[in-house]
C-alpha cells in the first residue's frame, strides 16, 4: 500500500513544508513504507493530486498535511474512489473537522496514526460542490469566509479571528430573505442565517451543533431567525458554545438529508471555508462517500 502526503505551504500562519517532511520522512523510513510527497502549488492543487492518485485504483492512504481547507480539497478528490482512504495530518490554525474524534493531538503523531482505525464518512453537496464539514448561508457565510483573513494578522487567535469577522459584517447587515424548501415544509422569511452541518465545530472555536455526527446519514440544519444588531452578540455567544437549544424563540434545529434554499438576489455560500454565491442553493446529504483513518482507540 502507498502512503500519499499532500502538503499545502499556504496552510497556517507559515509554511511548514520542511517540518512536514522531516517527520515523514523519518517515521516512513523507519517503518520501511511505500510512501511519497507532493506539495500543492496553487488553490485546488490538493484536489488535482488526491483524485489522480485515487483514479489508479490502487490501495492508498492519504495525508491531508495542512488546515480544514487542505483536508476538504483532498476530500474532494478522492470522494467516491474507496480504494483511497484519507486522514488529517494537521497543521492549520482551526482543524476543525477532527474535533469530532475524542481526541485532536493524536492527529499530530504519525506513529499514532499508522496504528488506525477507519469508518465512512458522509459528504455535503452543494450545487455540485463538495464538503466534509459546513455548508452555511447568509451572515454566517460572509463571517466564515472571511475568518482566514484575520487569522494571519499578528496575535490574533481562532477565536479573536471569528469575532473581528463577525462585527465587521454584523455592520454590514444581518438578515436576508430566503425560502427555505426542508422535509416538505415550505419556510418564507427572513433568517439571520442557516447552517447545515455534517461536523460539529468550525470557525476554529465554534460548535454550532456539538452532538453532530459525520457518519449518520442526516445533516443537522440550524436556521436562526431575523435578529436585531442587540441580539447578535448575545446569539453569537450562546451560538459559540453549542447552546442554540437555549435559544427556541430564534433558533430551529431540523435533521434531514436534502434541503433547497432559494434567494431574491445572489447570496453568500460558506462552504468549509470557500466563499461562493448563488441564488439557489441546493444542499444534499451524500452518505459514506469517504474512507476516513485515524489513531486507534479515538472515538466520535
Amino acid at each position: 500500500m502507498e502512503h500519499l502526503f499532500i502538503i499545502n505551504p499556504a496552510a497556517g500562519k507559515y509554511d511548514q513544508t520542511s517540518e512536514f517532511s522531516q517527520k515523514i520522512h523519518r517515521i516512513c523510513t523507519k517503518h520501511g513504507l511505500d510512501y511519497r510527497i507532493e506539495i500543492s502549488s496553487c488553490p485546488g492543487d490538493c484536489t488535482r493530486i488526491a483524485r489522480e492518485a485515487a483514479q489508479t485504483g490502487r490501495e492508498l492512504h492519504i495525508y491531508a498535511c495542512g488546515g480544514d481547507g487542505t483536508l476538504n480539497e483532498v476530500v474532494c478528490g478522492c470522494a467516491g474512489h474507496l480504494n483511497a482512504a484519507v486522514t488529517h495530518f494537521p497543521g492549520g490554525s482551526g482543524n476543525d473537522f477532527i474535533k469530532v474524534f475524542s481526541d485532536t493531538e493524536a492527529f499530530r503523531d504519525l506513529e499514532r496514526l499508522l496504528d488506525y482505525e477507519e469508518r465512512f464518512i458522509d459528504l455535503i453537496d452543494c450545487n455540485g460542490h463538495c464538503a466534509l464539514n459546513v455548508c452555511s448561508v447568509g451572515l454566517d457565510a460572509r463571517i466564515g469566509t472571511q475568518i482566514a483573513d484575520y487569522k494571519r494578522l499578528p496575535f490574533v487567535t481562532g477565536p479573536g479571528s471569528y469575532f473581528l469577522s463577525a462585527l465587521v459584517n454584523v455592520i454590514r447587515g444581518i438578515s436576508e430573505h430566503y425560502v427555505v424548501e426542508i422535509n416538505g415544509e415550505r419556510i418564507d422569511a427572513r433568517q439571520t442565517m442557516i447552517c447545515a452541518a455534517n461536523g460539529r465545530c468550525y470557525g476554529g472555536s465554534f460548535y454550532a451543533v456539538p452532538d453532530a455526527d459525520p457518519c449518520d446519514g442526516l445533516l443537522d440544519v440550524l436556521l436562526v431567525h431575523q435578529v436585531s444588531r442587540l441580539q447578535v452578540a448575545r446569539l453569537i455567544k450562546t451560538y459559540q458554545k453549542g447552546l442554540y437549544k437555549t435559544l427556541p424563540h430564534l433558533v430551529r434545529h431540523i435533521r434531514t438529508d436534502h434541503l433547497r434554499i432559494t434567494c431574491q438576489s445572489d447570496t453568500a455560500i460558506n462552504l468549509d471555508g470557500e466563499l461562493q454565491h448563488a441564488k439557489v442553493v441546493d444542499i444534499r446529504l451524500k452518505q459514506n462517500q469517504i474512507r476516513f483513518f485515524y489513531p486507534k482507540g479515538l472515538t466520535i
